[in-house]
């Protein structure tokens, strides 16, 4: 599926500079044990609260969206397109407490930059 290089999802994903922001909220340190399931990816984690303030949803809202949108899958670097979201509404709360108010007031700066220039 050809994706529309001028949707504000595609944009905005391909402004917003993630490794930067990875690296400034210290995501891989947040999961230090090597045992149990593997951390979601931080694009992915981050992604999807950036969808769910940017259109107002719930916390089941984006875990829906997702599911039905390649936009949205493509912002959180989902590798193609899949029937049904990643990950479920509960670990969307999770993402929320584990970066933690501090790490999103870090990436909000570099969020906004981006943001406007998609506008």
């Amino acid at each position: 599926m050809q994706l529309d290089p001028k949707n504000e999802w595609v944009l905005l994903a391909d402004r917003l500079d993630w490794c930067r922001m990875e690296e400034k909220t210290r995501y891989n340190e947040l999961f230090p044990s090597k045992t149990g399931h593997p951390a979601k990816p931080f694009r992915m984690a981050l992604g999807s609260l950036i969808i769910q303030k940017r259109k107002k949803l719930s916390d089941r809202g984006p875990v829906k969206e997702i599911g039905e949108n390649s936009y949205l899958q493509y912002f959180i670097r989902c590798e193609s397109f899949r029937k049904g979201c990643p990950f479920t509404a509960p670990l969307l709360v999770s993402f929320r407490k584990r970066l933690g108010i501090e790490a999103l007031m870090t990436v909000n700066d570099i969020f906004l930059s981006a943001a406007a220039a998609t506008k």
